[in-house]
């Protein structure tokens, strides 16, 4: 019993420092040669988003919201890829079958 109490409290730590490297996490995209980027928080909130003033000028609204959500979809993307990869190092470490 000693021994499960043990691996329940390490698997708390182990998620208390997932859930904080979460926080910190933070993904940059960008689409369109560089014409919309996004930054990106780990949990998935939007920190920052820059649109190059020539695409602006061009006047081509249609253009800008598809280049805006592709850059939104690829951050998002990489937000779960990223806390995907943290996460099968952390179960690694509880040495659990199957994981």
């Amino acid at each position: 019993m000693a021994n499960l109490n043990k691996l329940l409290k390490e698997a708390q730590k182990m998620q208390e420092k997932m859930q904080e490297e979460i926080r910190k996490l933070e993904i940059e995209t960008a689409t369109g040669g560089g014409m919309v980027t996004i930054k990106m928080s780990g949990e998935k909130k939007v920190i920052s988003l820059k649109i190059d003033q020539s695409i602006v000028a061009s006047g081509d609204k249609e253009m800008i919201e598809d280049l805006v959500i592709a850059a939104f979809n690829e951050a998002a993307g990489r937000v779960d890829e990223a806390i995907e990869s943290k996460m099968g190092g952390l179960t690694a470490g509880l040495g659990l079958p199957g994981f």
